[in-house]
């Protein structure tokens, strides 16, 4: 009798968890590197940062599995310290999920372990280690990043289940799962295991809607839907309307979506659609970015809600993002000019021989700190890539800089 049905209890996802590199499907960016890991002298401690399902403690448990040490499996929401300690006495490797749980001074436990050897460290996260895991913990271990499988992964993984399963679903019944499950292999095998338990009849795409599950249902409708809700979102709040902005917001709430994922939508949209016209909208939606983390679900759901409708209701302009696009596209048609001399630091006599930094005029040496000077390249003079809008906070900002204008122009037809 083989491991597997032995281990008949156990979740599909489980059962069929590749047993070495060769059976694991995708991440092929990092596959080389673990096999050199594993012929190493020694198996270095390790970092795997991906979204759910995307293979990261199967990689950790193909390691410990195959470097043939004892090791140990813990979850750091059900882990405290104390009991730490009493477990990994025995153990050489240990895999543990979800360490940005841990506070920071629980992550400080590890730093003497991971640095005189007596332990292994294999450790899984969804969340950034750049906020979430401490320096002092990233610089003792490798941090390998890994990517949401692809369609052709999920079909991969799709067709070990159904074998294993011995479930016959059509091509449409199948890419519709696929789709629900939003890059999971683990929820992927879930889904196919349930479906397995119906009869042959009600596996046809349409059937199959109805009968799972009413989360899965919220997903698919929010999969199907992913992008079209988000460009909602945003063009209710380019728009200036808050009330449609609040709907979508909701929409996208309501059904899963990662509020991540929204406040990065807010954080570009302050920026793109708003930007100069009102400056503070860039610092509020970070700072919503920054209470969704602190607060959590579902609670935050109010800072979105109240940066999603100042949003709407701040002017509006697109200056800076337009004003970007085109110096890409001046780069991209006639590639970058040479910096003018007077602009380039002299860090060298040499440089100064040859005239870098020669007639520079420093702005703070003249009355209220400005000079008219040229800073494009010479076949760009008078080139205008930012256009100002007259909307809200821009306008003020601009008549500071178009009066000393005017003031140098009028300056030069006194002297002719």
């Amino acid at each position: 009798m083989t491991d597997r049905s032995r281990q008949s209890h156990q979740p599909l996802a489980e059962k069929l968890r590749p047993q070495n590199l060769s059976e694991f499907v995708g991440q092929e960016h990092i596959l080389d590197q673990l096999e050199h890991f594993l012929h190493g002298p020694r198996l270095p401690s390790v970092l795997f940062f991906g979204p759910p399902g995307c293979g990261k403690s199967s990689l950790a448990l193909l390691l410990a599995r195959q470097w043939n040490q004892p090791w140990l499996r813990l979850s750091a929401p059900e882990t405290g310290l104390s009991a730490l300690r009493k477990k990994i006495a025995q153990t050489k490797v240990l895999i543990l999920d979800e360490i940005h749980r841990f506070s920071k001074t629980q992550q400080d436990f590890f730093l003497p372990l991971l640095e005189s050897g007596a332990i292994t460290l294999l450790a899984t996260t969804t969340e950034n280690p750049a906020f979430h895991v401490t320096n002092q913990l990233l610089s003792r271990v490798h941090t390998l990043r890994l990517h949401p499988l692809s369609r052709k992964n999920l079909t991969t993984i799709a067709g070990k289940g159904l074998q294993y399963l011995d479930l016959q679903l059509s091509e449409d019944s199948l890419k519709m799962l696929i789709s629900l499950c939003r890059a999971d292999a683990r929820t992927l095998l879930n889904l196919l295991e349930y479906v397995s338990n119906f009869p042959p009849e009600d596996l046809d795409p349409e059937t199959l809607a109805k009968k799972l599950p009413e989360i899965m249902q919220k997903s698919d409708k929010q999969g199907d839907s992913h992008y079209e809700l988000a460009s909602a979102l945003i063009k209710s709040i380019r728009g200036s309307d808050p009330d449609a902005a609040l709907y979508y917001l909701a929409g996208m709430l309501e059904g899963g979506e990662d509020p991540r994922f929204i406040c990065r939508r807010l954080i570009l949209s302050a920026s793109e659609d708003i930007g100069l016209a009102d400056p503070q909208a860039l610092p509020l939606a970070v700072a919503c970015f920054q209470a969704v983390e602190l607060t959590g679900m579902p609670e935050g759901f109010i800072p979105l809600a109240e940066t999603a409708v100042y949003l709407a209701l701040a002017p509006k302009s697109n200056s800076t993002y337009a004003g970007y696009l085109a110096a890409r596209k001046e780069i991209k048609d006639n590639d970058l000019q040479p910096v003018p001399f007077h602009l380039r630091n002299p860090s060298s006599s040499l440089h100064k021989d040859w005239g870098y930094g020669k007639g520079y005029k420093y702005p703070h040496a003249f009355p209220g700190s400005w000079i008219a000077q040229e800073y494009l390249p010479d076949h760009l003079q008078n080139r205008t890539f930012y256009e100002a809008k007259d909307q809200g906070q821009e306008q003020k900002l601009n008549l500071w800089l178009k009066g000393k204008k005017r003031s140098s122009v009028s300056k030069k037809e006194e002297k002719k």
